[in-house]
This record gives C-alpha cells, sequence and structure tokens, in this order.
C-alpha cells in the first residue's frame, strides 16, 4: 500500500483540515496515511477515530520563529526517515515550507496542495513579497502543485513559483449531506456565513453592508477565531444586536445551511472555498466576495450573485435584492445544488488526487 505522509501546519477547524480529512477518509483504503500537525486539536482528534496515525509537532507554528522552525523541521526529517514515505503531502504554508524540506532532505518526493496562495492578490504585500521567492525557490523540490482552482493555477504559472507542467487542477469537493434548504420561503429570511473569524475572511464588509439595509433579515456566523471581539464590537456600534448571532463552532452545519435561505461569504482572499460547495450541496443560494477561484463554482445569476472585494454598496444590493426575491432565491438554490452534483462532489476530488499521487510515487 502506498505509504504518504501529510503535513498541515496547525489542526483547529478550516477548509484545508477538513479537506485533509476528507482526503484520508476517503482514500484510506489504497493509501496508508499518516499526518503530522502542529497541535492536538479537531484535525488530530478526528483522524485518530479513523485509527489513522497522527504525529504532533508542537514546533510546528504558524508564525515564522527560527527557533521553532529549526526544531520543526529537525522533528519532521526524523520523522520522514523513520517512516519512509513514498512521497509527502504538504498543506498550508508552513506546514508547506518545512515538509517540503525535511522531504527534500531525505530524499523523498513531495507535493503540495494550495489551498489559496499566500501571495495571492487581496494579502499584505509585505506578505507577498516574502511568500514568492521561498514558494519559487520551493518549486525545484516539489514535484506536482495541487491548486483547487484553476484561478491559482494562473497565479502560481504568473509569479514563476511553479511551472505549468507541475501543476494539477483538484477542485474541493464535499460529501454529500441530506438536510436540504427551502430558500424560497421563511420570514424573516435566514442568512447564514461559515469562516473562521480571522483574515482573509471579512465578517465586519458584510456587517456594513447589513448595517445598511433597510429589509427584514436574521444573521448567523458559524465560526470562531481572533477576530470575534471585534465583530462583536461592530454588532454593538452598528446597531444590529438582535439581528446578529454568534454561534461559534459547530459540528451540525449542515442542519444550521438547511434552516437557513442565503448563504454570504465576504473575504478578501480565497481558493476554492469549501464553505461555499456546501452551501449549495444545501441548495442555497450564495451571495460572495468575487476572489480567487469563487468564480468557478458560483455562476452570476445563475446559482449566486458576485461583488467586488471591499465593496460594501456591492455586498449589500446583492443581499437586497434576494432578501426581497423570494424566487429568485429558489432559482438560484436549485442550479446550485444541481451545480454541486456535476462538479462538487468528494469521489471527484478524490478520484483526481489519486492519480497525481500515482504520477509521483516512485
Amino acid at each position: 500500500m502506498l505509504r504518504v505522509l501529510v503535513v498541515i501546519t496547525r489542526g483547529e477547524p478550516g477548509g484545508a483540515q477538513v479537506h485533509v480529512l476528507d482526503l484520508v477518509r476517503g482514500l484510506r483504503g489504497e493509501v496508508d496515511f499518516h499526518v503530522a500537525v502542529g497541535d492536538d486539536s479537531f484535525l488530530a482528534r478526528e483522524l485518530r477515530a479513523l485509527d489513522v496515525p497522527v504525529h504532533v509537532v508542537p514546533h510546528l507554528v504558524r508564525e515564522v520563529s527560527p527557533a521553532e522552525d529549526r526544531h520543526a523541521l529537525a522533528a519532521l526529517r526524523t520523522l520522514v526517515a523513520r517512516l519512509r514515505p513514498a512521497l509527502v503531502h504538504t498543506h498550508s504554508s508552513k506546514g508547506g515550507v518545512l515538509g517540503r524540506l525535511a522531504a527534500r532532505a531525505e530524499g523523498v518526493p513531495a507535493i503540495h496542495t494550495a489551498h489559496s496562495w499566500s501571495f495571492s492578490e487581496g494579502l499584505p504585500w509585505t506578505r507577498r513579497a516574502l511568500a514568492i521567492p521561498v514558494e519559487a525557490a520551493l518549486s525545484h523540490w516539489t514535484r506536482r502543485f495541487i491548486v483547487v482552482s484553476a484561478a491559482d493555477g494562473e497565479v502560481a504559472v504568473r509569479c514563476r513559483v511553479a511551472r505549468p507542467a507541475q501543476v494539477r487542477v483538484v477542485r474541493n469537493g464535499v460529501p454529500d449531506a441530506p438536510p436540504r434548504a427551502r430558500p424560497g420561503g421563511g420570514y424573516p429570511p435566514v442568512v447564514v456565513m461559515v469562516a473562521r473569524l480571522a483574515p482573509p475572511k471579512d465578517h465586519l464588509l458584510l456587517l456594513r453592508a447589513l448595517a445598511g439595509l433597510d429589509a427584514p433579515f436574521s444573521l448567523r456566523l458559524v465560526g470562531d477565531g481572533p477576530g470575534r471581539g471585534a465583530v462583536e464590537a461592530a454588532v454593538r456600534d452598528l446597531g444590529l444586536a438582535g439581528r446578529v448571532a454568534l454561534l461559534g463552532e459547530r459540528q451540525d452545519v449542515p442542519a444550521l445551511l438547511g434552516a437557513s435561505h442565503v448563504f454570504v461569504l465576504a473575504s478578501r482572499q480565497e481558493g476554492l472555498p469549501l464553505a461555499v460547495l456546501e452551501a449549495m450541496r444545501a441548495g442555497l443560494p450564495v451571495v460572495a466576495s468575487d476572489v480567487g477561484g469563487v468564480r468557478e463554482a458560483v455562476t452570476p445569476g445563475r446559482t449566486g450573485l458576485l461583488v467586488r472585494r471591499g465593496d460594501a454598496a456591492g455586498l449589500r444590493t446583492a443581499l437586497g435584492r434576494l432578501l426581497a426575491t423570494p424566487s429568485l432565491r429558489a432559482a438560484l438554490g436549485e442550479a446550485g445544488r444541481r451545480a454541486y452534483e456535476e462538479r462538487f462532489t468528494v469521489g471527484r476530488m478524490l478520484a483526481a488526487t489519486s492519480a497525481v499521487y500515482r504520477e509521483v510515487a516512485p
């Protein structure tokens, strides 16, 4: 059986972590997975429940820290040398850097999944200026780059981080779940956003848009993170108390989507967000920032509405249009469900990823 060591920086709930969990769950019959992660949290617990070996590397932290990074690299090298995997599959920025360096040092091929590039438009220029040369150097030791959207593949080639021959587009997919929304009904309509309360998500933009909206609605924010205090303050300051509920991390997201009428994702930068696919799976119309690969899932006027990054007025207009038109919500939701079934199932993602493994593994 093919042995693969997966390396990811942190294990808190998020798109990359759920992606890894779906990947391991779906391919573990043909792949002997081991997973290295920087903390003993959500991802580690879920993997252990599947009897998948988890290797916690406490020095693997998100921030740049020469001392911590040196220790993490040494630990990953030791792990690669002991396990002798056929390949190392890295996810997230820091895990991607150190995991590929460890694989290179031990003579093991590596692939990297870019869930969204750290040098994409919409991120601080200081971060982009550092990330591009680092990724360009690592590309010499990366057999394949898996990108979750064609847009991310184009960015990588344009920035000379990857050669076209190295890039494989494997769009995200999510498992099916039974709850189905009825977006054409409900009063007042329920708007939901499922996202970590941290950049690059833009909850404050959403709240500003809704504060100027003269229409009945209730908003549910699902997720948690370091931005919670700022979101709570904005809810108070904008006079939205009583209309906005911060639900924190939840295990019943499919049910919450099924009980909603509009899904929204305000963000400065994305790859191909799982939350959008989950909303389409539930049959919800989507209003989202037109960033990264979002347009590859949300077809404007057919499955949802897109607005420019940072455009509060445009977001307000799009939400107002859906809140006022139940028939449009229903039509967009039905089309979104069909698009999910045709293009974004987890089975398609698993088959495409398995094909990349077979390309690379010796």
